[in-house]
């Protein structure tokens, strides 16, 4: 099969995060027609996590080229880029403060992301409840996309923008997310100035971290007065279920974490143990680095389908600047070959020079904050 031009091509992008929506958002401003599946049923159908910081060089790059830029800073949190680092006993250890009027790394919640992303696109674009099962189809096209609920759609261009356990990659790499050794476990605190004082004090208007050698914690404050905080530890992937409990268990995890935490003051336990609702358990998992994969022209992946690393504030941005690249090689591209070519030849060498960077970053969380 000649591999289409852009224009005639049936593009279909495979997950509706920031990475995949920024993707359709571009493509639809160069006339590009796209459609995007997203497992979930609807854009409320769960919680959307917590804070970004997007960057000047990068994830605003790709806002720049969606025409979303001005948007973003009108919803954005500049005195989100403070960053404290504290020790176990609360102690300031170092201070950063945005400098009046610095639009480098502005926070926004993902839920605000997505919102802002979805509203740009078309009527229609989004595909709900639609989770893949499996890219079928021969290398040369036209693929064949099989759904978890029986239908299937045909596609000149699959671009996989689904996440950590991507139902794309399969088509185009045999690589799976391996664990870390280092798991998240997510604690929420909401109305926070009035039920939690003490807490809002410690993290400021950005985020606050603090580690012990063993164990550490990352406290970012989210908009509409919630603050999530990550509790970083080096425990088996399934320590919880290993314990005989599970997430909901909060009594006896609250338990197990204060014998844990239990030479850390009173005042920083409380971001441990006081938290609003159930903890969420999220072991970070990474693919090995360098990810590649043989040229494929009618696949292509994005963000952490591509080249998944720890949750350390590049995800989202490299998965922005990913979609902005891949969205322009086609809109400038004689084929839908010879953009993908294109944007290979950019993403892979610098998601391969991140992932050097972020080499033991998550080990790093636990030595030092």
């Amino acid at each position: 099969m000649t591999s289409p031009h852009p224009r005639q091509a049936r593009i279909h992008v495979i997950g509706a995060g920031p990475g995949g929506l920024a993707c359709a958002r571009i493509l639809q401003r160069h006339g590009i027609a796209v459609t995007v599946h997203e497992r979930d049923a609807g854009p409320d159908a769960r919680d959307q996590g917590g804070t970004l910081d997007l960057r000047a060089d990068n994830g605003q790059i790709a806002l720049r080229e969606a025409g979303l830029l001005d948007e973003f800073f009108a919803l954005a949190r500049p005195e989100g880029q403070e960053m404290r680092r504290l020790d176990p006993s609360g102690a300031l250890l170092s201070h950063q403060l945005p400098a009046p009027g610095e639009l480098f790394k502005p926070e926004i919640d993902r839920g605000r992301l997505r919102g802002l992303l979805l509203g740009s696109l078309r009527p229609g674009t989004v595909r709900w409840g639609r989770g893949l099962d499996r890219v079928g189809g021969p290398a040369r096209g036209p693929r064949v996309l099989h759904f978890t609920d029986g239908t299937t759609a045909v596609a000149d261009l699959v671009i996989g923008a689904d996440g950590a356990f991507s139902r794309v990659r399969p088509a185009v790499s045999p690589a799976v997310p391996a664990y870390s050794g280092v798991s998240f476990l997510e604690a929420w605190f909401t109305d926070v100035e009035a039920r939690h004082p003490g807490i809002a004090d410690l993290v400021g208007q950005g985020g606050a971290h603090a580690a012990d050698g063993e164990r550490g914690l990352f406290a970012q404050r989210n908009g509409g007065g919630h603050i999530r905080v990550h509790l970083v530890q080096r425990v088996p992937a399934d320590w919880i279920a290993a314990s005989g409990l599970t997430a909901e268990d909060t009594g006896a995890l609250r338990a197990r974490l204060r014998k844990s935490y239990a030479h850390w003051s009173p005042r920083m336990r409380r971001m441990i143990t006081d938290n609003d609702g159930p903890y969420v358990d999220r072991p970070i998992f990474a693919l090995p680095a360098p990810h590649t994969w043989a040229h494929d022209p009618t696949v292509t992946l994005l963000g952490d389908a591509a080249h998944l690393m720890p949750p350390l504030g590049v995800g989202v941005n490299l998965a922005l600047l990913d979609a902005s690249d891949l969205a322009l090689a086609l809109a400038g591209a004689a084929t839908v070959d010879d953009a993908l070519r294109a944007y290979e030849r950019t993403m892979l060498p610098r998601s391969a020079r991140a992932a050097r960077a972020l080499e033991g970053a998550a080990e790093h969380l636990l030595a030092t904050g």
